[in-house]
């Protein structure tokens, strides 16, 4: 099993949004960063445990778990030229970007901050806390995504 970060604006599509979602799952889609999209394809697989970011966030935070139930797949956002997430260099026969859906596991009572967080040894080198890092999907080790749950009480 793997585990990931994933990032979302709240006013976008927050975790109670994926709550709310039919099946408590939903697809995520619009990721347009190869190295991000690479992990998408390749790395991400049904089971994997997934940490729930709120990013530009007041503060930023993550604010529970999801899951992976669906692998990589063509994010066909990309080929309708009526989406933001339009790529006219995509096509449906050479997809350019892909995508997993996630399902919701559970929120947490208390957010974890960056400042919650930055004091941790075991995650001194999470990529999340690491200056200048911007993926919207990030490898957790389990090292990392076990320090953050002993945080959260579990």
């Amino acid at each position: 099993m793997n585990y990931w970060l994933v990032k979302s604006e709240p006013e976008s599509f927050s975790i109670d949004d994926l709550k709310k979602a039919p099946k408590k799952t939903t697809f995520w889609n619009g990721v347009r960063n190869y190295q991000a999209r690479n992990m998408l394809r390749d790395e991400m697989k049904v089971g994997d445990e997934v940490l729930y970011y709120h990013s530009n966030a007041e503060p930023p935070c993550i604010v529970g778990l999801a899951k992976v139930v669906k692998e990589g797949y063509p994010d066909p956002t990309a080929v309708d030229p009526k989406s933001e997430y339009f790529d006219e260099k995509a096509t449906k026969d050479n997809p350019r970007w892909f995508m997993v859906d996630l399902q919701f596991v559970r929120k947490f009572d208390k957010p974890l901050t960056l400042d919650d967080l930055r004091p941790i040894k075991a995650l001194a080198k999470m990529e999340l806390l690491r200056k200048g890092s911007r993926l919207s999907v990030q490898p957790v080790t389990k090292a990392e995504f076990e320090a953050v749950l002993k945080l959260v009480g579990d």
